[in-house]
């Protein structure tokens, strides 16, 4: 007969190990990000977007002025740094695994608007991070286990 004890560590333990399993699955391959972000007058901003190859990325930057180097991995897309007013639409395609960087200063007298759809490889980091939550949710499991097979002393 399992205690109470027991029956509850293996519940929480099973729904931390789904939710770690569930995680772990979504960080497989790559990540779309919607980008929407405001840049303040006379601010900077800076991107990496990491990505394999032949992932396609777009992005559109509308704003009073604004400054704007961007270089993409191998033979790709390379805009030294220019000078650019109303709006810009970038779109490209990454040629080789690797970085594209992107750097953007607000020279207008308005904010920046930075829309975009771009796709990123998984960081693998959050691998590591989605294991840890399965690993604890075995740990709670094995220590409500132990209150079926012996029952300490004081409970």
């Amino acid at each position: 007969m399992l205690s109470k004890r027991t029956i509850i560590g293996l519940v929480v333990g099973s729904v931390i190990i789904a939710i770690g399993g569930y995680s772990l699955i979504l960080h497989i391959g790559t990540i779309t990000v919607n980008e929407n972000y405001v840049v303040a007058v006379g601010d900077s901003t800076h991107y990496k977007i990491p990505a394999p190859a032949s992932t396609r990325q777009t992005m559109t930057i509308i704003g009073d002025a604004f400054d704007l180097k961007f270089s993409s991995p191998a033979d790709g897309l390379q805009i030294p740094t220019t000078s650019y007013k109303k709006e810009l639409n970038l779109d490209w395609t990454h040629l080789a695994d690797g970085e594209t960087e992107i750097s953007i200063q607000n020279t207008g007298n308005t904010d920046l608007t930075i829309t975009g759809v771009l796709i990123r490889s998984s960081d693998p980091l959050w691998f590591t991070y989605d294991l840890m939550v399965i690993t604890s949710g075995m740990v709670i499991i094995g220590f409500s286990m132990g209150f079926t097979l012996r029952k300490p002393k004081g409970f």
